[in-house]
């Protein structure tokens, strides 16, 4: 990434951390913005949405608890994540791209991202490479197994099974015409790789990859995507749509730039999967709630710190 393109990264997390948006949410919450720079406003909003915005505590999205908000406060979170780009889905900003990357997640959001990939592709979209769905061997929950049976779609052991059980379906294809991959024992140390050539459409891989830090967790969005780097060859001036879930775009697109851009030289664009998309309706999205919305304020806030520390 050249210096020009830093220095727009940077203007455009100081754009997003000091508007009036973010800096109304942090005083109606008691919080004080603070003196100095941008760096300094990261720190301390890092910290701030930690007492007040991380209702996960280390536990996975599903098992976080829902605040309870009064209804003056939940639509003030509701209008400042609106105006924080995480309700509403944007196209993207290219007709073309070299690839075009699926992220994982709840198993209800891996079957909507790539039936979004798909619509995307059957509307005219240019992929010149290819489709990279990259997801890990997270075991599902008992609830997402239950979501997926309430809608008719089998229920998967693992999140890479999910999102290959889609990519079969969504783009009608058998079997990979390739596949590699390790078998370690454990999960955090396997990965594996599958790629489909659905007629008429670039080459679809499903992939998974190794954690890390395997001592310590599983594989998380970075490790997939540096993975998936190192086996495409990652090339300087490649175009990069990475899609989403609308309330996950702005940390999810700063982590892309983080792994992907800085290190490799290559443009990424962010998008959400648009709900109003019939092709993405076999799951309907799970209601987001003000809850949900701070969580990912506070994600957001979290990557935008450490992509602008990787700018350093």
């Amino acid at each position: 990434m050249q210096e020009t393109q830093t220095g727009t990264v940077a203007e455009r997390i100081e754009a997003w951390v000091c508007s009036s948006s973010l800096r109304g949410l942090v005083g109606h919450f008691g919080g004080d913005w603070p003196a100095g720079d941008l760096a300094e406003a990261l720190r301390y909003l890092d910290d701030f949405s930690a007492r007040h915005w991380d209702f996960r505590g280390g536990r996975e999205r599903p098992d976080a608890r829902e605040p309870d908000l009064d209804p003056a406060t939940a639509m003030l979170v509701l209008d400042a994540a609106a105006a924080l780009g995480l309700v509403h889905p944007l196209p993207p900003a290219r007709s073309a791209y070299a690839h075009l990357v699926v992220l994982g997640g709840l198993a209800h959001a891996c079957v909507r991202r790539v039936g979004y990939a798909a619509h995307l592709l059957r509307a005219g979209l240019t992929v010149r490479r290819e489709v990279a769905v990259l997801g890990s061997f997270r075991p599902l929950s008992e609830w997402e197994r239950a979501t997926l049976a309430d809608a008719g779609l089998p229920a998967d052991e693992t999140e890479v099974d999910v999102l290959d059980t889609a990519v079969r379906r969504v783009f009608e294809v058998a079997a990979p015409a390739e596949q590699a991959g390790v078998d370690a024992g454990h999960p955090h140390h396997s990965w594996s790789s599958r790629t489909y050539r659905p007629v008429g459409l670039p080459p679809v891989r499903v992939l998974a990859a190794p954690s890390s830090e395997p001592d310590r967790r599983r594989a998380h969005t970075a490790d997939t995507q540096r993975f998936w780097a190192g086996h495409v060859r990652l090339a300087p001036g490649d175009e990069v749509l990475t899609v989403t879930a609308p309330i996950y775009v702005p940390f999810q697109h700063c982590d892309a730039l983080r792994t992907l851009a800085l290190p490799f030289g290559c443009d990424i664009d962010t998008v959400g999967v648009d709900p109003a998309v019939a092709d993405v309706a076999a799951l309907p999205e799970q209601t987001l709630t003000p809850g949900r919305y701070l969580q990912e304020i506070r994600s957001a806030i979290r990557s935008m710190r450490a992509l602008h520390e990787s700018l350093r």
